[in-house]
């Protein structure tokens, strides 16, 4: 089980790392549990307004799906399949959401936006 303390420290992480390449104000990031409901949500003052929808629902993606967004992106663009084939509109293949993993199992998602969809994943994967 991911607590709160635990969530908002990965969070503080990315803003962290962010901030060492000056991007901290461009960036939305968002931990949610293993089911993907939200825990912790920032959005900083230069990041769009649909950087914070993307940032959830990257985090959502990987709690949920139980791998990095970017990997169902990849799978879904090998198989032809679109997004809406898992019948939810919070499903993304953008890259930016991993999932939080302790003792092998999924207890989390951390989602990362604002950013190229790489850079969002590097920032996102170094928070964990």
């Amino acid at each position: 089980m991911l607590t709160i303390t635990e969530a908002e420290l990965i969070m503080q992480r990315v803003l962290r790392c962010a901030a060492e390449d000056n991007l901290e104000n461009d960036i939305a990031v968002a931990v949610a549990d293993a089911h993907g409901e939200l825990m912790c949500f920032t959005r900083k003052d230069n990041a769009a307004f649909h950087a914070g929808v993307l940032a959830r629902n990257k985090a959502y993606t990987a709690a949920r799906d139980r791998q990095a967004s970017s990997s169902l992106g990849a799978w879904a663009q090998k198989t032809g399949k679109d997004m809406g084939y898992w019948t939810d509109e919070r499903i993304t293949g953008i890259a930016g959401g991993v999932p939080i993993v302790v003792n092998g199992k999924v207890v989390g998602g951390v989602g990362v936006s604002g950013l190229d969809e790489w850079e969002d994943e590097r920032l996102a994967l170094a928070g964990l």
